[in-house]
């Protein structure tokens, strides 16, 4: 299974790489919380964006709240810019279901009108239940991961960035 997972520092520049050739001089930058904001974070600093980061925290907003309940720590939604009309690039770490993806969609249009929203992620690892494909994605996996399984990005105490398959 370790032959699946990908460097995540070599496809943090792979996916740098990929929205600097797309990048305006009004686009901005919004995290989900956790890995997509750490992601978010280290993109941010590549690509030399003037505007600060955004974040998101979509526990409020998943389809799934009323079973999975409320985060052990959940973490402040943060846009500290205009969104209306601008071009956002939603970052995420991994892709599955699309269901992050759609909760963070939902809280972001709470924030106002993008002219268009971009999705960027680490690694898309297939197996959509939603109609949501990423714009930029560094890494696609071929092979489906084990039922129940978990592809996390972890950051270490070094601000290092890898990917870790977690149980369920």
């Amino acid at each position: 299974m370790p032959n699946l997972i990908p460097d995540a520092e070599v496809l943090c520049e792979q996916l740098a790489a990929k929205i600097a050739e797309q990048l305006t001089a009004d686009s901005v930058l919004i995290g989900v919380h956790t890995g997509g904001v750490w992601l978010a974070e280290r993109l941010h600093a590549m690509l030399g964006i003037s505007e600060p980061l955004g974040t998101l925290d979509v526990a409020f907003y998943r389809d799934d709240y009323s079973s999975r309940g409320l985060h052990a720590r959940p973490r402040k939604s943060e846009i500290p810019f205009d969104i209306d009309d601008r071009p956002v690039i939603l970052v995420d770490d991994v892709l599955y279901t699309g269901r992050t993806t759609r909760a963070a969609l939902n809280e972001l249009f709470d924030y106002g009108r993008p002219g268009r929203v971009e999705l960027a992620v680490l690694v898309d690892r297939g197996e959509r239940q939603l109609p949501i494909a990423p714009t930029y994605c560094a890494h696609t996996l071929t092979e489906p991961l084990p039922a129940g399984s978990r592809l996390r990005l972890v950051r270490d105490d070094a601000g290092v960035l890898s990917l870790r398959l977690l149980d369920a």
